[in-house]
């Protein structure tokens, strides 16, 4: 996939919009998105990837980053356990996937592709659930 965008510029300056900067963030988890949109789209981690599909920030630009993750390993692992990308990816807005053919192929090829790894090493009923769930949005 080639990502058609530059990786060197911050999901704010791709995006055009700069959030305002408040005296008091009201979560520790908005002060951490608002903080990772400044940085260069090719200097996010995995965890922060994570956390901005997670709450579903940037997905045009982010989504593409997360999948060529995904290829190198399905089961790539921010902070918290592994598969823990692909569980924000396949759970971000459907509308995003329904209006981005292209991508969600791209999982769908992907889930395919590691079936076998996902079925031996993803033991938790609820992930099972979100992967077919995820292949179902069309």
């Amino acid at each position: 996939m080639n990502i058609a965008f530059d990786i060197r510029q911050s999901l704010e300056q791709l995006e055009k919009e700069f959030w305002k900067d408040p005296e008091n963030f009201p979560s520790p988890l908005v002060e951490k998105c608002f903080r990772y949109r400044k940085i260069p789209a090719k200097d996010l981690s995995i965890e922060q990837l994570r956390l901005l599909i997670g709450q579903n920030i940037g997905l045009v630009y982010l989504a593409p980053l997360a999948i060529e993750i995904l290829k190198n390993d399905i089961l790539a692992e921010g902070d918290f356990y592994p598969g823990d990308l692909l569980n924000s990816v396949i759970s971000s807005e459907r509308s995003f996937w329904r209006n981005n053919n292209f991508l969600w192929s791209e999982m769908i090829y992907l889930l395919e592709l590691n079936k076998g790894r996902l079925g031996s090493q993803v033991v938790d009923r609820e992930s099972l659930q979100k992967i077919n769930a995820f292949k179902k949005i069309y």
